[in-house]
């Protein structure tokens, strides 16, 4: 398994950091990709992955953070991109939820971000709450498709998923599957192209049954898998690791 989306470098994991890699290994997690949220958390990010064989690292700013992002600060993100483990740009994209940012900064940012991204030939990890349009709108605006990405922790319709894939983009599911009130994704997991699958943990957050309301970590991506090989009864659930492992390595271009 490949977890394509955590925080290990959150200080809630400083205690017990190596025993939660230890249980993700014992799991069967090869992989496990690290996402930047800001500068300070890219660059923990990129120094995680370069301590650890089995981790790698994105870097990018948040929606949340897009209006402290200045020139210095992108400078600053291109320069860590150059490190062998940083795999791809994000998480990046908008929020209109919270509005930490107003509506205009995250824009402009998340554009200026998918050029650097483009320029760098790096994959896009995207993060959309409540912004499905503008999202759609600006990935196909500014080309984004030429270097492709994943939709993070999907908990979208099926237009929208189509609508992703149609821009060169995978579906990354999380806990949120195995909820109970999730049905209506799970019928959009059901349908979308194997192929275009991904499965994440976003740890600490979102922690799948039967762990629910309990930090999240690498070793629960499990569940999140055998939610997905369940929606496919034509699949084992060696079958759904394969095929989602493979598709991350693949996007991310990770090597065995």
């Amino acid at each position: 398994m490949i977890d394509s989306h955590t925080h290990l470098y959150d200080p809630i994991f400083d205690a017990d950091r190596e025993g939660v890699l230890g249980r993700a290994r014992e799991t069967g997690v090869q992989s496990m990709i690290a996402v930047g949220c800001d500068l300070e958390t890219s660059r923990r990010a990129v120094e995680l992955a370069d301590r650890h064989d089995e981790l790698h690292a994105t870097i990018g700013v948040h929606p949340h953070e897009a209006k402290d992002a200045d020139d210095a600060v992108l400078s600053e993100l291109e320069n860590l991109a150059a490190h062998p483990k940083v795999v791809g740009y994000g998480e990046i994209g908008l929020d209109y939820y919270y509005l930490h940012s107003s509506k205009e900064t995250q824009q402009r940012l998340f554009r200026t971000q998918i050029g650097t991204a483009k320029r760098l030939c790096l994959p896009i990890v995207i993060h959309s709450r409540d912004a499905k349009s503008d999202t759609l709108a600006i990935l196909k605006e500014e080309g984004a498709d030429a270097v492709g990405g994943v939709m993070h922790c999907f908990t979208g319709d099926l237009e929208m998923a189509q609508a992703a894939i149609d821009l060169n983009f995978h579906i990354s599911f999380s806990g949120v599957l195995t909820f109970a009130n999730a049905r209506a994704l799970r019928e959009t997991a059901r349908r979308i192209p194997l192929e275009r699958i991904l499965v994440e943990t976003d740890c600490p957050y979102l922690a799948p049954v039967p762990h629910r309301g309990r930090r999240n970590e690498p070793a629960y991506v499990r569940h999140t898998v055998s939610a997905l090989a369940e929606l496919h009864p034509s699949m084992s659930m060696d079958d759904m690791i394969r095929t989602t492992a493979s598709n991350t390595a693949r996007l991310f271009r990770l090597k065995p």
